[in-house]
């Protein structure tokens, strides 16, 4: 990937302000789409224009396809519809012209849709637009090869050459009946060592691994990992085939799925770039700042309800961040491992009372050490003259990490099974409540020690 320094983007620049297309176009045909993509985001939007119309039509489509989303929008709004149809929507396969459509307006997918020439790609991504994003249907494509299973290898190879003519990559060749139902897959190996076979059926491999239209998106990324699959077929509920799925995309939406989960943990409440604006970033930021706040303002309040409990042994509020930070670190680790778990499929929601004891085990022994060790400490640095907090403490410990490890656990198994993104509950989510249970416990037991003192 070439890095681009001041002076090339500078040497671009002048290039572009003084049209020299000659010298443009010796730099362009140097640099792959996604080169050029990061290039772009160097350019002002007229600079921009004028390097995309230099490009061959199939580049500029890869390349449109390469710059992040703000960019391809401000790029396409500057353009006349029937531009976009010719120059990019296309030159594109089905599904990544599904993708640019969708990020437009419904009034200007029309205008596009009625300007492509080809009424069969117009259709399909008609077709294709009615699956939400998130299922199969919305990421699959509909190039592929397609035969089937009583053609004779001749007739066969005939249809093959056919229908490659206008793909760039053949994953598969898949093998269907006579009422378009998937029946399996041909290896392009079987082309070569079975040139006489009577018909396709009987070299075919059978029962390929395939994936209903309807079928989320994050259960389709655990199939292509679990048997390591290019290219994955898709197929309506009685099995005609629909489309095929590869690999890049399920990368592009497991990363942007990642992205999403990590910035929701980061308490972001949308998706943000550092490029965005001030305003947005804000918007962004600013409701779980707003809700760590009350929950500090509701920590003080219990705070304050406990003046008398200070007064009579101050140090019970040197404790108070040990007791807050061990509950929020052992509820967002608890948390953390469930979504993990429901992300990769090793944890099913059947087994959520397993997994709730399982927690509440390594919550009791995590407690037991950290209470013992603390336990230790204050009887050393604090003598018998601070009994009670040597014990509060102690106790307090050992209760917050039992209730986080199992607040932890419950709280993404409970979104999961409401449909909700569990990745909040690995955000501050839990640290804010566990920070003011923590507290509301440490109290109660130090209020509770305090008056069997007295």
């Amino acid at each position: 990937m070439k890095e681009f320094t001041h002076n090339d983007i500078e040497n671009i620049r002048r290039i572009v302000a003084e049209r020299d297309t000659e010298a443009a176009n010796r730099e362009l045909a140097e640099l792959h789409p996604a080169e050029i993509a990061e290039l772009y985001q160097s350019l002002d939007l007229e600079e921009a224009e004028f390097l995309f119309s230099l490009l061959d039509d199939d580049i500029a489509a890869d390349v449109l396809m390469e710059l992040d989303e703000e960019d391809r929008r401000k790029l396409l709004s500057s353009m006349p519809a029937e531009d976009i149809a010719k120059q990019f929507i296309e030159h594109l396969d089905t599904d990544d012209a599904v993708d640019i459509i969708q990020e437009l307006d419904e009034e200007d997918r029309d205008e596009i849709l009625s300007h492509i020439d080809d009424v069969e790609q117009a259709g399909d991504i008609i077709d294709l637009l009615k699956y939400d994003n998130d299922t199969a249907g919305g990421l699959m494509g509909t190039e592929m090869i397609v035969v089937n299973e009583n053609w004779s290898m001749p007739e066969c190879i005939k249809q093959m050459r056919m229908q490659a003519e206008d793909m760039d990559e053949i994953y598969y060749v898949y093998v269907v009946d006579n009422d378009y139902k998937l029946k399996g897959v041909l290896p392009l190996k079987k082309l070569i060592t079975h040139p006489s076979v009577s018909k396709i059926k009987h070299v075919m491999e059978e029962t390929p691994v395939s994936v209903k239209a309807d079928t989320p998106i994050d259960e389709v990324a655990l199939d292509f990992e679990k048997y390591d699959l290019v290219a994955m077929p898709v197929v309506d509920s009685i099995g005609r085939l629909l489309g095929r799925i590869t690999v890049d995309d399920v990368m592009d939406e497991v990363r942007e799925s990642s992205e999403r989960d990590y910035q929701l943990a980061s308490g972001l409440s949308s998706d943000v770039e550092t490029d965005d604006t001030l305003f947005t970033q804000t918007k962004a930021r600013l409701p779980w700042l707003l809700i760590g706040m009350l929950g500090g303002i509701g920590n003080s309040l219990i705070l304050g309800n406990f003046e008398s409990g200070f007064t009579a042994d101050p140090t019970l509020a040197l404790f108070i961040p040990l007791i807050g930070g061990t509950g929020g670190n052992v509820g967002t680790q608890s948390s953390a491992i469930v979504v993990q778990g429901l992300a990769n499929g090793t944890l099913d929601l059947r087994n959520s009372g397993k997994q709730l004891f399982k927690e509440l085990g390594v919550g009791l022994i995590n407690g037991c050490i950290i209470s013992l060790l603390v336990f230790g400490y204050n009887f050393l640095k604090l003598g018998s003259a601070h009994q009670v907090t040597t014990i509060a403490v102690s106790l307090s410990l050992l209760a917050v990490v039992l209730f986080a490890s199992v607040f932890g656990t419950f709280v993404p198994l409970t979104l999961e099974r409401f449909k909700i993104d569990p990745a909040l509950a690995t955000g501050p989510f839990i640290s804010i409540t566990n920070d003011i249970i923590g507290m509301v416990i440490y109290m109660s037991i130090s209020s509770l020690f305090l008056s069997l003192l007295a």
